[in-house]
């Protein structure tokens, strides 16, 4: 795949599409920055270093824009049966998005990591076990830096693990990691991929690409990944939390093993691991599957599962006022992530839900929450479908808030002294935030003033 010299539509004016404009230019072909937003929409000097090198068709047809380009690169937002997109594709044009664009202009090597829940915490937790073992890192994809941003400092030898969600995998073509992993699967993005088997198969295209040679990393867990199996060309390699297994990474005798072919390799004990919770501990075998992919020592790994912090907006700790404990899970985005976060308390919790609507079903969230979660504040497009569905599950313990500030504000009003506050929305952020991350400043901004 060779752009330098053509003519390439880029849709959708976020992080990613801006990181692909560069990256054409820098390899010398014609970018054509579109976005369904005028430039008026954007904030002030968005544009500005495209101006003279670009063709702006912002707010422009998205037809005639395609139709006079020779190949189109979307950001993950956009959907894929556009029809702009589909005459493209009907007149021959390649179509792919920011990753395969990076990934194919790229030197490194790929670690790609996806999944409904952990992504970002295995990622970063993947990424600094790399880094500690030696190797040129670099942590990019779905976490928050483009691929397409970083692919020309690359350099053969070097690592790239990356942060794969299903919408980035919906337009990839020759995207190929040495080593994946598929952490779970849950219910997530039905709005997009309207059923379970259309969203699990977006997920499995992480492997299409790998040879015998390559990994697959793969929860044995959760009933969907281990459906998985057989369907990789890749070695796969299993993890679990709750079984040992006869080859994989798995907890034995209160101690992480990894079974190979040389023998078992003890890496440390789950209480050992930093960051807290059940479901942290799965991302940690992942990561440690990962890193025994490439025969990183059990030393370098314990070393980094004994100090790795965590990351901001995934059970992040905010503050303690007055006895409350002010918790930031603003990453979690669907119910499964919630009723994680939520069994990870061990004290009386007050949590605000609500958000986007993502065709989600909160009922058996409210069935699964633990006898330590006192009260629901409901928020957002979805406070209307939190309570019915709380009234289905026969959870009482709920109110309501106008907006965000006077949820958070209700919720320190009910809690007690040795409880939480906890964020935890099971929803997407964009009726009310730009993205997860704006919306767990704010909560971050409105506990410190308290």
């Amino acid at each position: 795949m060779d752009f330098k010299g053509k003519k390439v539509m880029v849709a959708g004016m976020a992080k990613s599409g801006l990181a692909s404009a560069r990256l054409l230019l820098e390899i010398g072909a014609e970018a054509v920055l579109y976005d369904m937003k005028t430039a008026e929409q954007f904030p002030a000097g968005t544009f500005s270093e495209f101006e003279g090198r670009a063709k702006l068709a912002l707010g422009a047809d998205a037809e005639a824009t395609a139709k006079d380009c020779d190949a189109l690169v979307l950001s993950p937002g956009i959907p894929t049966d556009l029809g702009f997109i589909a005459q493209a594709r009907a007149d021959g044009k390649p179509v792919i998005g920011e990753i395969e664009l990076g990934f194919a202009y790229s030197q490194a090597e790929f670690v790609a990591i996806t999944g409904t829940n952990g992504k970002t915490t295995t990622t970063a937790l993947s990424g600094e076990i790399f880094k500690n073992a030696g190797f040129c890192t670099h942590v990019l994809g779905n976490i928050g830096i483009p691929i397409a941003g970083e692919a020309l400092k690359t350099k053969k030898g070097d690592i790239v693990v990356a942060e794969t969600a299903a919408l980035q995998l919906d337009t990839i073509d020759t995207y190929r990691p040495h080593a994946c992993a598929v952490l779970n699967v849950t219910e997530d993005h039905l709005n997009r991929y309207i059923t379970m088997e259309n969203y699990t198969a977006a997920k499995e295209r992480i492997f299409k690409n790998q040879t015998p040679g390559d990994y697959c990393v793969l929860n044995y867990d959760n009933d969907i990944t281990r459906g998985m199996a057989g369907r990789p060309k890749s070695k796969v390699i299993w993890f679990s939390r709750k079984v040992p297994l006869q080859s994989g990474v798995f907890i034995e005798e209160g101690r992480i093993i990894s079974r190979e072919q040389d023998g078992a390799h003890v890496i440390c004990r789950p209480e050992e691991i930093k960051i807290p919770g059940l479901h942290n501990l799965e991302n940690a075998l992942a990561a440690v599957a990962l890193a025994r992919c490439y025969g990183i020592a059990e030393s370098v790994i314990k070393d980094t599962l004994m100090t790795f912090p965590g990351v901001e907006h995934r059970i992040e700790f905010v503050r303690e006022l007055d006895g409350v404990r002010y918790i930031n899970d603003s990453k979690g985005t669907n119910p499964d992530a919630t009723e994680k976060a939520a069994a990870a308390m061990t004290r009386p919790t007050v949590i605000i839900l609500g958000g986007y609507d993502k065709k989600s079903s909160f009922v058996s969230l409210f069935q699964g929450f633990g006898p330590q979660i006192k009260c629901v504040v409901a928020i957002g497009q979805t406070q209307g479908k939190i309570l019915s569905d709380a009234k289905a599950a026969g959870f009482k313990d709920i109110v309501t808030a106008d907006g965000f500030e006077e949820a958070v504000i209700k919720a320190r009003a009910i809690a007690k002294d040795g409880w939480n506050v906890l964020l935890s929305p099971a929803c997407a952020s964009y009726d009310m935030f730009s993205d997860f991350e704006q919306r767990g400043r704010v909560f971050k901004d409105i506990v410190s003033a308290f």
